[in-house]
């Protein structure tokens, strides 16, 4: 018994910690995510140990744990503050971006300042679609470690002004249907009703619960996928 009761509360000790992380998360903003700067990235794997630690040991309090990730949240909230107002701040804190390529020639100086060697600059031109290096004017390597890349007037692809095309603009689409469940608030939004989904539902002959998908936009173009039989 003792065992399980050890179990159980170990149990949640990490259900309340992996929610409080997530919240946290959650608060410091969606870049953390997929954009880290190299701050933000200290934070998350600093938060990622503190975490670790009262979820292994039941004799650390449970408010042990919390109080650490509660303070380097909010130093990373006032962090964002100062740095959004604060340029030398943020230059120290996140970097700033370095230019690699300007107008057509490699700096080779800026390459080794940034511990990147001509293979990796390549690699991250192609992930941009670019395999020839004399159609690059500008290559910038951002803060966040993605490669901004601007293109040669006459190398860069048409768009429809280039070519003196009137191009209407597309609609955003909503989706209303998402794996057979009504999403409500889009339905609002698209400026449609419950009735208008049943017909549109009648015309396909499929019950929503066997929709995998259907979205609709402005101009009332729709897009319907029927759930796959399991």
């Amino acid at each position: 018994m003792p065992g399980v009761l050890s179990m159980f509360i170990s149990f949640i000790r990490t259900l309340l910690l992996y929610t409080a992380l997530i919240l946290v998360v959650r608060l410091m903003g969606k870049r953390q995510i997929g954009e880290m700067e190299p701050a933000e990235f200290v934070v998350t794997m600093l938060l990622a140990n503190l975490a670790a630690v009262p979820m292994q040991d039941n004799a650390i309090p449970l408010l042990s744990g919390l109080v650490p990730i509660l303070t380097v949240l909010g130093m990373e909230l006032i962090l964002a503050v100062l740095t959004m107002k604060s340029i030398p701040l943020r230059a120290f804190f996140c970097g700033k971006p370095s230019i690699l390529i300007a107008n057509g020639c490699i700096d080779q100086p800026a390459l080794r300042s940034s511990r990147i060697c001509l293979d990796e600059l390549i690699e991250k031109l192609r992930e941009k679609n670019v395999f020839d290096l004399n159609t690059v004017k500008y290559a910038i390597l951002e803060t966040d470690g993605q490669l901004s890349v601007m293109l040669n007037a006459k190398d860069a692809p048409a768009c429809a002004k280039d070519a003196g095309i009137q191009a209407t603009q597309t609609p955003l689409p909503y989706t209303i249907v998402s794996d057979g469940r009504l999403l409500s608030t889009n339905l609002a939004l698209s400026g449609y009703d419950e009735k208008w989904l049943a017909r549109q539902l009648e015309q396909h002959g499929c019950r929503r619960k066997d929709v995998f998908l259907f979205t609709v936009d402005a101009a009332g173009k729709t897009v319907f996928v029927r759930r796959s039989s399991k």
